[in-house]
Order: structure tokens, then sequence, then C-alpha cells
């Protein structure tokens, strides 16, 4: 078996961000060697409570959980409980966990595993605010280098906006964090609304989880139900899209997904478009690509890919 990829899990759990987290468990492919917490769809003290309890529901109380920033680098922090619910995690039942938060903070964890493991073997893949990845980058510069890649769940161009008309919530919450990542030099895939809108839990694949008959099968049922009441109708379309585990997704099968690579800028200042993605897919300027920007997606492989392994767990 070829060696299994090093990744870092960085999230603000979340129904999407715990299926992500799950399908990683499920995978063993990958090596998960700890999650970070971030500020995002709830605050800090749910999201690292919410990691926890997914680890458990995955029987995996061993992988570390360290909690990180609690707001972006130079804003309020905004949530999003009308999409998630009070806790971050409606729809299921699940008990508080029992594994402990890890002491560190997470940007300490994240500087010493990327100084530790060797050059370009550890990939971070962010699926919240990137307020956790760019604080660790001003902390310490020369990890940058030695970071593998950076496959994020964020932003969106021809979807436009998700939390304003032209802003997608991750890159929303903490733009100046996701400027700092895009400038980075680091390589960096993006799985943006373009892509995960094409992922959509319509009734016949939740009901593929409800037939798995086991308690991760019944959780992510529950929260599926949940999550999906939202966007279903927002966008009047036939299921909620299933953001994050798309990054899992095309680690684990690149061959899913299609794309390009193109700059993307990230719109501080801008008096509508704070935290648009500028993402130059038609080539109009000479600005230096530093993105693989990914548009096309094959639902039905993806859905089979994450329920055959979610039935794993």
């Amino acid at each position: 078996m070829p060696e299994r990829r090093k990744i870092i899990i960085d999230t603000d759990p979340g129904q999407d961000d715990a299926m992500a987290i799950l399908l990683a468990l499920a995978s063993p492919e990958l090596d998960l060697l700890g999650i970070t917490a971030v500020a995002g769809n709830v605050p800090l003290p749910l999201t690292a409570r919410n990691a926890r309890v997914v680890c458990e529901l995955a029987g995996r109380p061993d992988v570390p959980v360290f909690a990180g920033c609690d707001a972006p680098m130079q804003r309020k922090l905004l949530t999003a409980e009308h999409v998630h619910g009070k806790s971050g995690l409606d729809g299921a039942d699940l008990p508080e966990p029992a594994m402990p938060l890890q002491p560190a903070h997470a940007v300490d964890f994240l500087i010493e595993t990327l100084r530790r493991e060797p050059a370009g073997s550890v990939t971070l893949v962010p699926i919240g605010p990137l307020t956790n990845i760019a604080t660790t980058f001003t902390r310490a510069p020369d990890i940058v280098a030695r970071v593998g890649q950076i496959v994020l769940m964020g932003g969106a161009y021809f979807e436009v906006g998700n939390i304003t008309p032209t802003a997608e919530f991750n890159i929303y919450v903490d733009p100046e964090a996701a400027d700092i990542v895009m400038k980075s030099g680091a390589q960096i895939t993006m799985l943006p609304l373009d892509a995960t809108h094409k992922v959509l839990t319509t009734r016949p694949r939740i009901e593929a989880f409800r037939r798995l008959g086991t308690p991760v099968g019944t959780a992510v049922t529950g929260w599926l139900d949940f999550f999906e009441r939202f966007d279903v109708e927002k966008y009047g379309a036939e299921g909620g899209p299933l953001h994050d585990p798309c990054t899992i997704a095309w680690l684990l099968d690149p061959q899913l997904f299609s794309g390009r690579q193109v700059n993307v800028e990230i719109e501080t200042e801008g008096r509508f478009t704070t935290g648009m993605t500028v993402a130059d897919w038609w080539g109009v300027t000479d600005r230096t690509p530093n993105a693989l920007f990914l548009r096309g997606v094959d639902a039905d492989g993806f859905f089979a890919l994450l329920t055959e392994r979610i039935a794993r767990l």
C-alpha cells in the first residue's frame, strides 16, 4: 500500500465539516495527524467541542483536537447558527465528548508539526475561516515552504456568494486571513461553491445513509436532514450542497473533479464585495496563477465514495 498521506484538518464544525472529518477517518489512505478548531460556523468553544464529538462518534478518541483562534484577525466574528443550529451540529443527539481538548494552541501545534515532519509531507485541509492557517504563516513564515499543499473549501466565482451577494462564508468571515494564505506561495487547491453546489443531498442520497443502520449513519442522516432545510429553501434546489467533504474527496479521488490553475485574489476593501474571491478564470489579467480552482464534479461518484466510506465506521 502506498504511504498514507498526512493531513491536518482545520475546521469549524458544522454538519458538513463533521462529514469531512468522518470521511477522512474512514479512509485508510489518509493519516489524520490532528484537528485544529477555529471560530466560524459557531464560536470556538463549540467548534472545539464538535470536533471531539465527531471523533468519538467515529470511534477515534485518539485523534488530538486543538482549539485555535476565537476571532478573525481584524474583524468581529460572524457565525452561522441560522444554517447549522445553536450547537453547530443540530440534527443528531450525541453525547458530550469525554476525550480531552489538547492543552496546546492550534497554531503552536501547526508550527511544531510542520517543523517536525519532513518538508512537503503534510497537507493542510482548512474547511472553515482561514484564521488559524494565516496566523500560523504570519508567526512562523519558515513553515510555509514545508507545507505539502493546502486543500481548502472556500470562495466562489460563478456562484458568487452565499453570505453576501459576492462572498462565500469561510472567506468572508476572515478575508485578511484568506488574503495571507492566497499570497503565501503555498500550493493551493480550492473547492469553491462552484464545485460544492453541484453535490446536493437529494432524498435518495440521504436515504442511502439512513439504510446503513449504524450509529454513524443515523447521525449523518439527522445532520443532513437538518442542514439541508436551509439551503433547499434558499436555493430552491432538490437538496442542500455538501461543501466540506469535497476537500477530502478530492484528496482520495481527484478524478471526480475538474478545474484549472488560475489567479485568485481576495477582496478585503470592497464596498459591496468584501470577501469576494476574484478568480481570473478566463485569464484576462497577467496575474500569476496561485490556485487550482475546481469547478466541475461527478456528484454521483462523490456520493458513492462518501457512502461507501461512511459505511466502514
